[in-house]
């Protein structure tokens, strides 16, 4: 099969399997406060509901507002040609490394917040503006970690640590730093709360309020497969797998422990979500800055080799 190929069909496995992960999230949730909830497939209901609805566009919205949700979503299809996750070899492997994904990443979110001022909503502007807030504290520790992990094995190459390695203290607490930076990153309590629409508390929602239609649904579709890649990178780091053999046992076997870890990461998140309350934004400073004090604790372990 070629690199081609094999890029497409990466990109649509993530497209696929995605939206699972937050319904899996959910449903956990659910089960843990004793609620029946929603399906766990209700991801694919909302995705489908938003594709075939038509889309309501502010008079002074420019070409910034159509294209954002695009750009949003391309940046993130781009950052998961670049990671070896059903695919046993990386599509892209030399059109980035870790490094590449923080500014991948940041590219959509930078969109997104010219989107949200484009159209003059007070609301979007305050959302924009505490995104802003956010990513400049989230991104820190998020190279942090990653500098902690890239001295680890010498590179900051995905496919460094993509196979079987020895899991240090190292790892773990730059794995720790991810997974803060991840609640941040995924819009996720105690950093906001996907489920609320409360004007005072409302980040990552309150930018996509002059959203409908088929520009909502990419944009919900590029945040399903944002968390994905972030599960995976804190997976590879705690959980290491290689890549299998030719052999169908061993291809079954390591999806079977891929898709086991990732439930473990969803189950992790899902048990801080409703363990912890949301804070009031300027905690957030405390929080990440937390995480930002893990990655250079680990930078410093990495340094001295344990």
């Amino acid at each position: 099969m070629t690199k081609t190929a094999l890029t497409f069909l990466q990109i649509i496995l993530f497209i696929a399997v995605s939206p699972f992960l937050s319904g899996l999230i959910t449903k956990i949730k659910n089960n843990v406060r004793m609620r029946k909830g929603q399906s766990i497939w209700q991801p694919y209901f909302n995705l489908l509901k938003l594709f075939s609805k038509q889309e309501v566009v502010s008079g002074t919205a420019s070409w910034i507002f159509r294209a954002a949700p695009f750009i949003a979503l391309a940046s993130c299809l781009a950052a998961s040609a670049l990671i070896p996750v059903f695919i046993f070899v990386s599509p892209l492997q030399r059109m980035g490394d870790l490094l590449a994904l923080i500014f991948i990443f940041a590219l959509g979110r930078f969109f997104m917040a010219l989107a949200a001022l484009d159209t003059g909503s007070s609301f979007g502007g305050m959302g924009a503006s505490r995104e802003m807030f956010i990513s400049s504290l989230a991104e820190p520790g998020l190279c942090l970690a990653i500098f902690a992990i890239s001295l680890q094995f010498g590179s900051t190459s995905i496919l460094a640590f993509s196979a079987s390695h020895a899991v240090s203290i190292s790892s773990v607490l730059a794995a720790a730093a991810l997974f803060l930076v991840t609640l941040a990153e995924t819009s996720r309590i105690p950093v906001d709360n996907q489920e609320t629409h409360l004007e005072l508390t409302m980040v990552h929602e309150a930018m996509l309020l002059e959203y409908s239609g088929r520009s909502l649904a990419l944009i919900e579709l590029s945040s399903y497969i944002k968390q994905m890649i972030l599960f995976f990178l804190i997976a590879q780091v705690v959980f290491p797998i290689g890549m299998p053999g030719a052999a169908l046992a061993p291809i079954s076997l390591w999806f079977l422990w891929y898709l086991a870890r990732i439930l473990i990461i969803a189950v992790v998140v899902a048990l801080v979500e409703v363990s912890l309350a949301k804070m009031r934004l300027f905690r957030v400073a405390d929080f990440l800055g937390f995480a930002f004090v893990l990655g250079i604790i680990a930078v410093v372990c990495a340094m001295l080799g344990v």
